[in-house]
């Protein structure tokens, strides 16, 4: 499994019976793979279509059947299709459990930047806004650092932002935080990550207690 797989697979553990979940573009898609087989959850991709399965095999693809980020998809029995303005009808109504979402950058408040670059053309900003904005719960999973190694959890963006609510959790390679009032908590490391590297690796200040996770062990 490589560092990105590990993400997606410490987010699917997330996700609970029932929910409805988007998944945005990047490493949010890998989800798909690693849901597990106990629970019963409702993929939703914003171009229209709701039931989601895993990734296709290459045989099994179909490039007519896609999801907002184009990728080829598969869909499970009982899925069902439907136009952008219903789509974004679910998720401006609330309809949308979980959104699990790439970013550029987070900062030390919780909130992200994954629509624009500076400098750099764009296609449209997609449904990112409408995401945080309407699902009732946002996951963040990212790499810690970007290609030149730089921190992507920042003090102040420097990208533009894309909401002023803030995300719930964020997932990378070395560690897991959640979002309170006060800012970003530790509450996980990733196996074979020590504090000092997330530190510094993390521009952003955050919180941590005496005890956190290491994958399932509570560390004292």
């Amino acid at each position: 499994m490589n560092a990105k797989q590990y993400i997606a697979a410490r987010a699917a553990r997330e996700l609970k019976n029932g929910d409805i979940v988007n998944l945005g573009i990047g490493i949010p898609t890998l989800v798909a793979d690693f849901i597990p087989l106990d629970i019963n959850v409702y993929l939703h991709s914003e171009n229209g279509i709701l039931g989601v399965g895993p990734s296709p095999n290459p045989e099994q693809t179909d490039q007519n059947l896609v999801n907002a980020g184009k990728r080829p998809v598969t869909v499970l029995e009982g899925s069902s299709f439907f136009d952008s303005a219903s789509s974004f009808a679910m998720i401006r109504g609330g309809h949308v459990s979980v959104s699990i979402l790439g970013v550029l950058e987070i900062d030390a408040l919780g909130r992200i930047a994954n629509w624009a670059v500076p400098g750099k053309s764009v296609l449209g900003v997609g449904g990112a806004m409408d995401l945080l904005e309407g699902s009732k719960r946002v996951i963040v999973t990212t790499m810690h650092t970007n290609t030149e190694g730089d921190s992507k959890i920042v003090h102040k963006l420097t990208y533009p932002l894309t909401s002023e609510r803030k995300v719930d959790l964020i997932i990378t390679d070395l560690a897991v935080f959640s979002v309170k009032e006060d800012g970003l908590h530790l509450i996980e490391l990733a196996p074979g990550v020590s504090l000092e590297e997330v530190q510094q690796k993390t521009d952003a200040p955050f919180h941590f207690s005496e005890s956190f996770t290491i994958g399932n062990e509570v560390i004292v």
